[in-house]
Parts: structure tokens; C-alpha cells; sequence
């Protein structure tokens, strides 16, 4: 099988990959996009799961290149669900005839940096090669399904399944006995979706989380005018803000100057406005401040406590042992009113975990609750995980998934030292891992990355990489910045904690999106200063 020679190869073909796709033939370079899936979509294919539903605004969650496709498209939502986010990028891959360069239905088993040649040779499973000057990795910051493997899964009877690899042609649970393992952001979409169609559900939690009120409504043509109206404002706009909406947080410093009254007011209009303006549109001292921190989190304890009928089960249901917005804050539309239907059924697993599968169902202390279907929305190894399930091996074979497993590090969350030309768009480090509207920090980093393989061009440059010493500066302002918040206080995918043995580091950049934009495009400004060009 010959090797097929191309400029640009491109890992990928969701919102990311599809956008460097796009860039990479306007620049005229030859380019491959490559994806394991049987369609586009990246995280919108394989998360069609029940309620699968985007929590940003779509009036933000959107490509901004094109006048044609911000005029054209109209989102029926404020909050759309699954199909309607896939169909708008098989609309934008449609209009600007992308299919051609797309590869489906490939996984890349292997990419090894030749240092003679300064390419890569990329192996899928099934053998194909191709030689490559550029890799541009957009395999998602949340790909990497995570699954708890509980001792005798062979033993059980029933289907076993897991929510970022649900059926496409989906699955009739009317009727069944289904248990959910997890109640994060995916969790609640799922249970508060299940809860009306199954005959029981168990919902089997382990951290009890923090959901705001979603405040979802249609669009309608008056609304979709006024939004178009912004358009021109709003696509410079969102890359100053903290968290890449259109919400900006107040001044660092003005939480301790109010009264409690005057942030409880504050926290109303947040939590009425019903998305995550509650998370990063009020101020920065909520995540920083122990004592402003406790109020916030006391302040949404009250509004999920005046959900649940069960005083004793509202408890349950509510956090204690970390603070509001240390952890993925989810939306939710009915899921603590599902505990009020007498088919859901609340399993605490913290003090009693798991034990085992059985025939039946799942084994919990002494008890054991037969099943039907068994739900696993236990999450992702998030931000490394799925590009180290790829045998990445750089200069002098060093293999990214032993440095990762060691030590996360990276530069801007860009690139590695070590893996020359190896583009890392939502790699960890970077405020898209898990601190932003992702369609802003997607797009600017993709353009980032873009201007970096132009300009090597232009200059007859053959390949670029991080210093250790710029890597280093980075991972030291990355954590310094981190050290400063209360993130780090919690156990949760943003540290790695959900996966056993990986480094403890918060995953994302945390400084702010803005911040983040101003220092990338300090160092393209600088001609790259703190990269070996050559």
C-alpha cells in the first residue's frame, strides 16, 4: 500500500477539525482530514445519547468565519440538542465542500516523527500511511470514554451501555429497569430524560453535583434578528471575555466591596438568566474566594433544596464536600424533580460502593438491584486521553503517552517539546480542555495554529517546537494561575482524578480566555520567540 504524501494531516472531524480543514485548503496547502467515525461530528456524533443537549449559548456556539453561514443558519433553540448541533455542521461541511478531504470510518494507530525527513508518518489499523510536514490534532478534549470496570461484567444478562458510544439508530428503554452510574453533566441529561419512559431508575451516585436551572426557549425571527444584529460585535467580543461567551465577569475586587445582599442579587440575576453566566458571568472571587465561594454555593444548596419534596433526600442530592463551580457545572431542565416520580431511586455509592455485576444487575453492600440496561455516564479521560490512545512517539522515540503518564505538560496547551510540528488544538494547558465556550477557544486556536504553519512557510522553515525552557515557563504560570483558585481543592476530571494513576494538574488554563488570546498572539507577534524554527 503506497504512502500517501500531503501537506496537512488533520485528526478529527468535529467543530475543530472541520474549521482547520477549512483554513488549511484556504491557505492552499494539501490537506487530509481523518476521523474513526462513519460521519462527521466529532463530540456531536458519538454523544446521541437521550437529552443530549449543548449548555452554551448557540448564539455563541458557532463558527464565526462566515457572513453566508451566520446569515443563513437559523438555530430553533436557545439550547439546542444533539441532531440540531450535527445538522448545522453537516450544513457548514456541505457549504463549503469539505467532504472530499474528509476520511471516515479510519482510526490513526500510530504517528512517528521522522527527524531526517522533519515529517510524520501516520498508520491507520487497517494500514494505510501517509507522510505528512503537519499534524493537527483535534481529537476532542472529552473522546476518550471512560468505563468502571466492576468485577463480573460477563455475568450479567442485561445491556451494558455507555452514553459517548450510544446506538445511533438509538434504543427503546419504554418499559425497562435501567440504572445510570453517574450524575455528572451527562448523567443528569440522561436521567432526567429516562426518568418519564423507564419503569424504574436507579440512579447510583458518588458525588453529588451542582446543576443550574437551565432557561431554555425556541427562537423566533424577532429574537434571531437581534442576535444577527450582534454577530458583528460579538465574534471579537467573545475572545476578551473570562469564559469565551458574551457574559463578563465583574472586576476582581468588587465581590468584597458589596454587601451580601447586593452578591445575592447578583447571583438571582444569574441563576434567572438560566445557563452558565451562573459559573463565569458573575465574579472571578467565586472561584477563589473560600468564604464568597461558600455563600455561592449555599445560594444554589437553597434552590436545589426547594425542588426535592424528601427533606432527607434533598440532602443527598446536595454538595457538601466541595464548592459551587470547583467542579463541571452542569444545566439541568427536570432532573431534581425526577426524584420526586416514585420510578427513580437514589443509590449512594460513596459509602457503599459497587461491588460487582451479577446475573441480574449490579451488586451494592448486601443489596442487589436487578437491571435491564445498565447506563454508564461515567465521563472521559479527559484532555490527554484520547490522543494517547494513538502511539505518538516524537524526536529520538519519545512517546507522548509515557510523558503524559508521567508529567502533563505542554505549551499554550499548543504544543509539546519534543513533538516537532505536532499541532495540539484542546491538548491540555489550554483554557478549551475545559474553561470555555469551546467553539471560541476552538476557532482561535485553530487560527493560531494556522498563522504558525504560514509563516513557517513563507520563511522556507521546515518545522517548529517549544524549548523546554518556553515549556516551562508555561507549566509554571499555568500552575501559579491554578494555585490561585480553588479548583485544585477538588477531586474531578478537570485534575484527572476520575482516572486512576494520571498526574494530578488542573487540565485546563484557567487564566481566562482573553488573557489566553493576548499571550498566543504575543508570541505570534514576537515571530515566535521561545520556539525552535528551522
Amino acid at each position: 500500500m503506497a504512502v500517501q504524501e500531503i501537506d496537512v494531516i488533520v485528526i478529527g472531524a468535529g467543530v475543530a477539525g472541520l474549521y482547520a480543514l477549512h483554513r488549511m485548503r484556504e491557505a492552499g496547502l494539501s490537506v487530509q482530514c481523518i476521523d474513526a467515525a462513519p460521519d462527521i461530528g466529532g463530540t456531536w456524533h458519538w454523544n446521541c445519547y437521550p437529552g443530549a443537549r449543548l449548555d452554551s449559548p448557540s448564539y455563541t456556539y458557532q463558527y464565526w468565519f462566515s457572513d453566508e453561514v451566520l446569515n443563513e443558519w437559523e438555530w430553533s433553540e436557545r439550547f439546542p440538542a444533539q441532531p440540531e448541533i450535527k445538522r448545522y455542521l453537516k450544513f457548514v461541511a456541505d457549504k463549503f465542500n469539505l467532504h472530499p478531504d474528509i476520511t471516515l470510518d479510519t482510526r490513526i494507530r500510530s504517528a512517528i516523527w521522522n527527524a531526517e525527513q522533519a515529517r510524520w508518518l501516520l498508520t491507520s489499523e487497517s494500514g494505510e500511511q501517509w507522510s505528512t510536514r503537519f499534524v493537527i490534532s483535534c481529537v476532542g478534549m472529552l473522546s476518550a470514554p471512560n468505563a468502571p470496570k466492576f468485577p463480573d461484567a460477563d455475568k450479567f444478562k442485561g445491556q451494558v451501555l455507555h452514553t459517548a458510544r450510544w446506538p445511533q439508530q438509538g434504543i427503546d428503554l419504554t418499559g425497562k429497569r435501567v440504572g445510570v452510574v453517574g450524575v455528572g453533566a451527562t448523567g443528569i441529561q440522561v436521567i432526567q430524560t429516562l426518568a418519564t419512559e423507564v419503569a424504574d431508575l436507579y440512579v447510583f451516585q458518588r458525588t453529588p453535583q451542582y446543576a443550574v436551572k437551565m432557561n431554555n426557549y425556541p427562537l423566533d425571527k424577532e429574537q434571531l434578528d437581534y442576535w444577527r444584529a450582534q454577530y458583528p460585535a460579538m465574534k471579537t467580543d467573545i475572545h476578551t471575555t473570562f469564559g469565551g461567551f458574551e457574559w463578563k465577569l465583574r472586576e476582581l475586587g468588587e465581590a468584597a466591596e458589596m454587601t451580601p445582599q447586593q452578591r445575592r442579587e447578583i447571583l438571582e440575576e444569574a441563576w434567572t438568566d438560566g445557563s452558565l453566566k451562573m459559573w463565569v458571568g458573575v465574579y472571578p472571587e467565586m472561584l477563589a474566594d473560600p468564604e464568597i465561594n461558600a455563600e455561592a454555593s449555599e445560594f444554589v444548596r437553597e434552590k436545589i433544596r426547594a425542588r426535592i419534596d424528601d427533606p432527607a433526600l434533598a440532602e443527598k442530592l446536595i454538595p457538601r464536600a466541595y464548592g459551587f463551580g470547583t467542579y463541571r457545572v452542569p444545566l439541568e431542565t427536570s432532573y431534581y424533580d425526577a426524584y420526586n416520580r416514585e420510578n427513580v431511586h437514589l443509590v449512594d455509592v460513596k459509602e457503599n460502593p459497587i461491588q460487582r455485576f451479577t446475573e441480574k444487575g449490579l451488586l451494592v453492600g448486601d443489596t442487589e438491584y436487578e437491571l435491564d440496561v445498565l447506563v454508564f455516564a461515567t465521563g472521559f479521560d479527559a484532555g490527554t486521553g484520547a490522543l494517547t490512545r494513538i502511539d505518538v512517539r516524537g524526536r529520538d522515540n519519545r512517546s507522548l503517552d509515557e510523558l503524559w503518564h508521567q508529567d502533563i505538560r505542554s505549551t499554550l496547551g499548543l504544543q509539546v517539546h519534543g513533538f516537532p510540528n505536532l499541532f495540539t488544538v484542546a491538548g491540555p494547558l489550554a483554557p478549551s480542555t475545559a474553561f470555555c465556550n469551546m467553539t471560541t477557544c476552538l476557532q482561535q486556536q485553530v487560527d493560531w495554529v494556522t498563522d504558525a504553519i504560514l509563516y513557517l512557510r513563507d520563511n522556507q522553515l521546515q518545522q517548529m517546537e517549544p524549548t523546554r525552557e518556553r515549556e516551562d515557563e508555561w507549566v509554571a504560570h499555568h500552575d501559579e494561575v491554578a494555585s490561585m483558585t480553588l479548583m485544585m481543592q477538588t477531586n474531578s476530571w478537570y485534575t484527572g482524578a476520575n482516572i486512576e494513576g494520571k498526574p494530578r494538574r488542573l487540565l485546563s488554563y484557567i487564566g481566562g480566555v482573553g488573557e489566553y488570546r493576548a499571550i498566543c498572539d504575543e508570541v505570534r507577534e514576537s515571530g515566535y520567540q521561545g520556539f525552535a524554527l528551522g
